[in-house]
């Protein structure tokens, strides 16, 4: 079964920050632990499923497909939710710390987009499991290290576009004074990764934001009469927890958290790993006259600076948890600024940090998986660095002898949903 999961099923709603996790960060409660790292390898599953290999035609997309995407990631953790949806996203950015990775192959799948992770949903047997009918939304990443950091363009742009066109109970709560006139503003790369479509893209006809939105409407309608609870989740780490941080914003500003007129809400919660800050103080205050319906979770490792960026005229939203990786006995030296970002190293931290001084692996998650994508873990544990790679780069022998990039596991390219329509 993976991880036990504790009391999750009974707790969920204080765990996903119905209480604003009060009692819950110092000392950080064990099932809020179980939680995080829920969230945390659903987020790590959105880099190990990438294909970043510019020399395969399928750069840039998922190497797995919707049906058998957490069997074939080893996710154990995450049993009792499948994949209903891939998300995909384009983007104006060119350079070493463009998001968009491009295919060198002139027969590319796609050279305008890229997979940017993907919504899932608890089955059946995963309700169950964890409490509630949960529809999760995770977002990948930039995997060109930290380059992203200073390529990024730092200016900002107003949030009013999110806005439904007619008015709303929101208006009450002064959400519209803030975002309607254009005060509040979020930094412009992911505004722009989450808003842009491409026509020349089958798979950006629809924006990121598009896509997500209508597969959340979609799932919310399809469970309105479910006998368990809702709640949506939204996870990533670093430019992915921005991305979930705005998402989870637009979802609520536009009530898609609410599946009947009049009805009470769903919880959304953000859970995010080492994300940059988003946006300005307005925004900040436009995300916290959404409460008690959007609860952002930051997961911050103390030496980690890109949290802290950008540094000018942003500020930081929601309730920070800080784990330190500086504390764990398993990790060899101070590390670098790769490793401090490194979320897998962060999933080992939220595992065992236990206050300033302490480190005990009180959740038993294995320390090979921080050599996932970094030399990190002392010699004496036999884990070779960098582990996680696909097996002979992708090259698979032909009948005729000859090797050849292989094509995407489980589906034999990657194609726009069945369910747009309007794509064809």
């Amino acid at each position: 079964m993976g991880m036990d999961l504790g009391n999750i099923a009974t707790r969920w709603r204080s765990l996903q920050g119905s209480n604003n996790w009060e009692g819950l960060l110092d000392p950080l409660d064990l099932d809020l632990r179980k939680n995080i790292l829920l969230y945390g390898d659903h987020a790590q599953a959105t880099y190990d499923a990438f294909n970043d290999n510019r020399h395969s035609k399928y750069a840039g997309s998922s190497r797995y497909g919707k049906s058998r995407f957490f069997d074939r990631l080893g996710l154990k953790s995450t049993c009792g939710y499948d994949v209903s949806r891939f998300l995909y996203a384009t983007s104006k950015m060119d350079g070493p710390g463009a998001m968009v990775i491009k295919p060198l192959s002139r027969e590319a799948w796609s050279s305008e987009s890229n997979w940017m992770g993907y919504v899932a949903r608890t089955t059946d047997a995963g309700a169950n499991l964890y409490g509630r009918r949960d529809i999760t939304v995770a977002w990948r990443g930039t995997v060109q290290a930290l380059e992203w950091a200073e390529d990024f363009n730092s200016g900002q742009v107003p949030i009013s576009s999110l806005l439904p066109e007619e008015r709303t109970e929101l208006d009450e709560r002064d959400v519209e004074k803030l975002v309607r006139r254009g005060a509040a503003k979020v930094q412009q790369g992911w505004y722009e990764i989450y808003t842009l479509a491409d026509p020349k893209s089958p798979f950006n006809k629809r924006s990121a934001r598009e896509q997500v939105l209508r597969e959340v409407k979609r799932l919310v309608e399809l469970y309105k009469d479910d006998p368990h609870d809702l709640s949506i989740t939204l996870t990533g780490h670093s430019l992915g927890a921005a991305l979930a941080t705005l998402c989870a914003f637009d979802i609520v500003i536009n009530g898609l958290n609410r599946s009947k007129e009049g009805e009470s809400s769903i919880p959304v919660t953000v859970i995010g790993f080492a994300s940059p800050r988003v946006g300005n103080s307005e925004f900040k205050q436009s995300v916290e006259k959404l409460l008690p319906e959007l609860k952002i979770l930051r997961v911050t490792n103390s030496p980690d600076l890109v949290p802290l960026c950008p540094m000018v005229g942003y500020v930081d939203v929601g309730v920070e948890i800080r784990i330190d990786t500086r504390q764990s006995p398993f990790l060899k030296g101070f590390g670098d600024a790769v490793c401090w970002h490194n979320l897998e190293a962060y999933l080992h931290a939220a595992a065992g940090t236990q206050g300033k001084e302490d480190f005990k692996l009180v959740v038993d998650r294995d320390i090979a998986l921080v050599n996932k994508w970094v030399d990190w873990l002392k010699d004496e544990y036999l884990v070779p660095p960098s582990w996680w790679i696909e097996k002979n780069k992708g090259m698979v022998p032909g009948a005729d002898g000859h090797w050849r990039m292989a094509q995407p596991l489980d589906h034999d390219i990657p194609h726009p949903e069945d369910d747009d329509d309007d794509l064809d």
